[in-house]
């Protein structure tokens, strides 16, 4: 199974409380934070609710 590196490039204050909470929940604490999650439907979900603050690249 592919991994996705996540990386949160604009912070998320001024943002839905949601979309915080999205952030979060990926594992992402502060600004150049990365962590790497499994390549599943429910990430690809929660990235695509917050890709105006992450940046996404595939890990073989």
């Amino acid at each position: 199974m592919a991994t996705l590196r996540i990386t949160l490039v604009k912070s998320s204050i001024g943002y839905a409380k949601n979309q915080k909470d999205t952030v979060r929940a990926l594992g992402l604490r502060r600004m150049h934070h990365t962590v790497e999650q499994q390549d599943v439907p429910s990430i690809r979900g929660m990235i695509h609710k917050v890709e105006h603050l992450v940046s996404v690249e595939e890990v073989q």
